[in-house]
Formats: C-alpha cells, structure tokens, sequence
C-alpha cells in the first residue's frame, strides 16, 4: 500500500481499534499491521500525540510477563474525533470513487 495512504489513515485505524477494546502498545501494533503493513516505530508517536490531545487516557497494569504495560483507552473527545474521521473518510472515498468512475467513462469514449 501507498506510504502517503497509510499515513492519511492510521489515525483512523488505531481510533477504530481502541473502540472496541483497552490495549497496550505491542497490541495495538499488532491489530493495525493485520489491516495496513507498519513498523512498530510508526505507531508510538501517534499515540503519544492522540493522547496529548486527550483522545486517549492511559493507564498501567502489572504484567507477569516483564515490566508493567501501558493501556490505552479511548475517551468521550477521541469517540468524537473518530466520529469525525469516519464521516471525512466515507466523503473522501466517495468522492475518490466517483472520479475514477467518470475518468474511466471518459476513458471509453
């Protein structure tokens, strides 16, 4: 996939995913690689800045397994800034849709 299309999405993809469930970061970074290929660097600093704008609250839980983790869960402004991602992604996509429909019509001509 695209780099640059990635990028545009990934707020959206890790908003989506922290809907449904808390998680930690390895978590989060394995559930977004299914949907789009990223390295474990890219998805850190998005969260880091999703949570400095108050869409995430973080907290720590012990962990058998090493150090504690930090879970990262959602908040009623990252709710509504998913709200928001979601109505601009559907506009954009049907609007991207709709060009290459009346390009490749053009195309026939």
């Amino acid at each position: 996939m695209n780099p640059q299309f990635k990028k545009g999405v990934l707020e959206l993809i890790v908003l989506l995913t922290l809907k449904k469930e808390d998680m930690y970061g390895y978590e989060i970074v394995d559930k977004t690689s299914k949907i789009v290929e990223i390295k474990d660097g890219t998805i850190y600093p998005l969260l880091k800045r999703l949570t400095n704008e108050n869409y995430f609250e973080t907290y720590l839980i012990e962990s058998s397994e090493g150090p504690s983790r930090k879970y990262y869960k959602i908040t009623p402004a990252g709710l509504q800034r998913l709200k928001q991602l979601k109505k601009e992604w559907h506009e954009f996509a049907k609007a991207i849709e709709k060009f290459i429909k009346e390009s490749e019509k053009n195309e026939k001509n």
